[in-house]
């Protein structure tokens, strides 16, 4: 379940994310709430994350502090357009089992903190536009990336104009076919 902490009555909602209920996780976390923090508690199967914050433009941080599974396979546009999102840690996410990050944090344009130390991408094929628009992000840590079996990086970091330094030294790009505007702007 999700716990969310509504900043005018500060209470807390839980919302149970399965299959039955994605219409009431639609609802309850959209652009139009008034959510700044999300803190997120997930303890039993799930295997997709897709579009879980999709435009979600008021929140502002979010941390995942309980992740016991590693079902999940799929986390293509999971903050897509969550403009003002600037801080995220992820380090408690098991991401052994992940094979896409298509546009994850893509127009996280606010995005100033990102952990994702404990990230494992050796079953990730897709990352493209995984980054793309994050412009207010100056320090990315992706060094325990690894790349061996990705094989689309168009757009990664396209437009983060604020990065200032970016090892790469550990990826792998063996697999990669493309890497069309992979730092453009």
């Amino acid at each position: 379940f999700i716990y969310i902490q509504n900043k005018r009555t500060a209470c807390n909602y839980h919302i149970y994310f399965d299959d039955k209920k994605v219409d009431l996780i639609k609802k309850e976390i959209s652009p139009e709430n008034d959510i700044k923090k999300i803190r997120v508690v997930i303890n039993y199967r799930i295997r997709s994350l897709y579009q879980l914050f999709l435009n979600c433009r008021c929140i502002k941080k979010i941390s995942f502090i309980k992740f016991n599974r590693n079902d999940i396979i799929n986390m293509k546009y999971m903050f897509y357009g969550c403009t003002s999102l600037e801080e995220v840690d992820l380090s408690k996410v098991n991401t052994d089992r992940v094979n896409s990050m298509q546009c994850m944090f893509y127009r996280c344009s606010s995005l100033k903190e990102l952990n994702l130390s404990n990230f494992n991408t050796s079953y990730v094929t897709d990352m493209s536009y995984m980054f793309d628009c994050c412009s207010s992000l100056e320090h990315l840590n992706i060094t325990n990336f690894n790349t061996f079996k990705v094989t689309n990086m168009t757009a990664m970091f396209k437009q983060c104009s604020s990065l200032q330094e970016l090892n790469l030294s550990s990826f792998n790009t063996n697999s990669v076919l493309s890497m069309n505007n992979m730092f453009y702007q």
